[in-house]
C-alpha cells in the first residue's frame, strides 16, 4: 500500500520548509498568498489533504461556511442574515469567509477551514468552475448569484428584473439606455448585460455599455463612472447593482446633471441604502434575505443525504419605482 503524503512531502514539491506548509493549513492568515498558493498547488499534486479533524473522521462539526467577496458591501448584509437565521434554527454555527475579491486569498481560506466545516455556500466566488468542482467533491456546495450546471444553486430572476426596467424605461418615453457593468468575473453581471440586450432587442430600444467593467462596484465606483455614462448619449442608465446606481447619481449630480430631468438611473437589489438617498433610488428588489436562508437549507439537506442535487432555484423579483426614473427631459450632448 502506498504511504500517505505528510507535511514534509509537500514541503518538498513546493519547496518550503514544513512549518510553512503546517501555518499554510492551520492559520493561512499568516501565510502570503503566493506562498500558500504553492503549497496547495504541490498539496493537490501528490494528494495531501489537511488533518485537522484527524482522528474524528466521520464526526460533524455543526458549521457551515458562507464565501463572501467584499463584507464592506452592504448587498450581503442581508444575504448573511438569513443564512445565519436558517444555520441556527438548524443547531449550527455560521463561519463567515470575507474572501476580499481575491480568487488567490479565497482558495487560501477555503482549504484553511474546509476540514471544519460540513458544507459551503457561496454567497459569491472569484473562483472558476475547476475549482469550484474540486471544492464540492470535498465538501456540500450551494452557489448563490451564479449558475454550474452540476452544483446546487439559488439565482435572482435578472433576466425578468432587467425586463421589467426596460419596460419602465420604455413606458417612459426613453429610447436609449446605458448599462453600467460590475465585475469581470460576476456571473450576474454577465446575465444582466445579456438579459438586457435581448429586452431591448424586443422593445425596439438602443442599449449602450458604459466605460469598463467596476471590479469593485461601490457607490465611489458609481461615482467615477459619471462622465462615462454622460458619454454614451443615453437618457437612462440601468447599473449593475445600488451601489453603483447611488454613486452614479451622486457623480451625476456633481457633474451639473439632473436625475432624473436629464438622465433616470435604475438600481438592482433594493438594499437599504437605496431608499436613504435623495432622490430615492428606483430598483430592481431581490430577495436577499430569502436566498442566503435558501442556501443554507439547501447546503444542510446535501449534508444530511435528503438530497444529492437540488439543481437551480430562480427566486422571483420585482420592480420598485421610486425618485431616480421619469420622462426624458433634454438630452445631453457631449463633445
Amino acid at each position: 500500500m502506498d504511504k500517505r503524503p505528510t507535511i514534509y512531502d509537500v514541503a518538498q514539491e513546493a519547496g518550503v520548509a514544513a512549518s510553512t506548509v503546517s501555518r499554510a493549513f492551520s492559520n493561512p492568515g499568516r501565510v502570503n498568498a503566493n506562498t500558500s498558493r504553492k503549497v496547495f498547488e504541490a498539496a493537490e499534486r501528490i494528494g495531501y489533504h489537511s488533518s485537522a479533524l484527524e482522528g474524528r473522521v466521520g464526526a460533524r462539526t455543526r458549521a457551515l461556511a458562507l464565501v463572501v467577496s467584499d463584507i464592506a458591501n452592504p448587498f450581503y448584509d442581508e444575504i448573511i442574515t438569513g443564512a445565519t437565521d436558517a444555520a441556527r434554527e438548524a443547531g449550527y454555527v455560521l463561519m463567515i469567509l470575507h474572501t476580499r475579491e481575491d480568487a488567490d486569498y479565497e482558495r487560501t481560506v477555503i482549504e484553511g477551514c474546509i476540514d471544519l466545516v460540513e458544507g459551503i455556500v457561496f454567497a459569491s466566488t472569484r473562483l472558476g468552475e475547476v475549482a469550484l468542482r474540486k471544492i464540492a467533491k470535498r465538501r456540500p456546495v450551494v452557489l448563490l448569484n451564479r449558475r454550474m450546471p452540476e452544483i446546487s444553486c439559488v439565482v435572482i430572476d435578472n433576466a425578468r428584473g432587467i425586463r421589467r426596467s426596460a419596460e419602465h424605461l420604455g413606458g417612459l418615453g426613453h429610447s436609449s439606455i446605458a448599462y453600467l457593468p460590475g465585475p469581470s468575473t460576476s456571473w450576474a453581471d454577465s446575465a444582466r448585460w445579456r438579459a438586457l440586450r435581448e429586452a431591448a432587442h424586443e422593445l425596439e430600444l438602443v442599449v449602450r455599455r458604459s466605460g469598463t467593467n467596476c471590479e469593485t462596484p461601490s457607490v465611489q465606483a458609481g461615482f467615477d463612472a459619471a462622465e462615462d455614462v454622460i458619454a454614451t448619449g443615453a437618457t437612462a442608465v440601468q447599473t449593475y447593482n445600488d451601489a453603483l446606481g447611488v454613486g452614479l447619481v451622486r457623480g451625476l449630480r456633481a457633474r451639473g446633471v439632473r436625475v432624473p430631468v436629464d438622465i433616470s438611473v435604475v438600481g438592482f437589489d433594493n438594499i437599504q441604502i437605496s431608499q436613504l438617498v435623495d432622490p430615492m433610488l428606483t430598483t430592481v428588489a431581490s430577495p436577499l434575505r430569502s436566498q442566503g436562508h435558501t442556501g443554507v437549507t439547501n447546503v444542510l439537506a446535501l449534508v444530511r443525504g435528503r438530497a444529492k442535487h437540488s439543481g437551480t432555484l430562480e427566486l422571483p423579483v420585482k420592480l420598485v419605482v421610486r425618485q431616480t426614473t421619469a420622462r426624458p427631459g433634454r438630452i445631453i450632448h457631449r463633445d
